[in-house]
């Protein structure tokens, strides 16, 4: 498998949705677009590549004799991304659902008001950071206006 390619693909695909998603004058127009051929593809391309390496179907360019890929075990687990392929689905799983949440965000953030100017930095965290970008928004949420029962609905 070209796994290089594959991952520069995807990790290009990548950031051109979260460039439109950061910068869409029509955001609302194109959030389904993104969450279906930005979210879908990346999710799809995942499902298309994971399913056949554990199946054993294709090969993760990864040394051989290594324990076999397990995620019940940290072993297993790490073995799974010490190979090329591995590495690249890995992300993939990350910037698929990265982008996922990053779209709630954007959405989230444009029905409660916010300026893309404050979106812009807290996307740029969900992007690069994933988790932090996302305690980012949820504690933004919870402390605007003094309005804290609204952060606990994913609206």
């Amino acid at each position: 498998m070209p796994w290089e390619n594959i991952f520069t693909w995807t990790n290009s695909w990548a950031l051109l949705c979260w460039l439109v998603l950061a910068f869409a004058p029509q955001r609302d127009r194109v959030l389904p677009y993104l969450l279906f051929l930005g979210c879908g593809l990346l999710a799809l391309t995942y499902a298309s590549l994971i399913i056949p390496l554990l199946a054993g179907w294709i090969d993760d360019g990864g040394p051989a004799g290594r324990p076999p890929a397990d995620f019940t075990q940290l072993s297993g687990v790490m073995s799974l991304f010490a190979s090329p392929g591995g590495a690249t689905i890995g992300w993939i799983h990350y910037l698929a659902f990265d982008l996922f949440v990053g779209i709630w965000v954007a959405r989230n953030a444009d029905r409660h008001g916010y300026p893309r100017i404050v979106q812009i930095p807290v996307l740029f965290f969900v992007f690069m950071l994933g988790p932090i970008g996302l305690l980012l928004y949820l504690i933004l949420r919870a402390t605007h206006k003094g309005r804290p029962e609204n952060s606990t609905v994913p609206s």
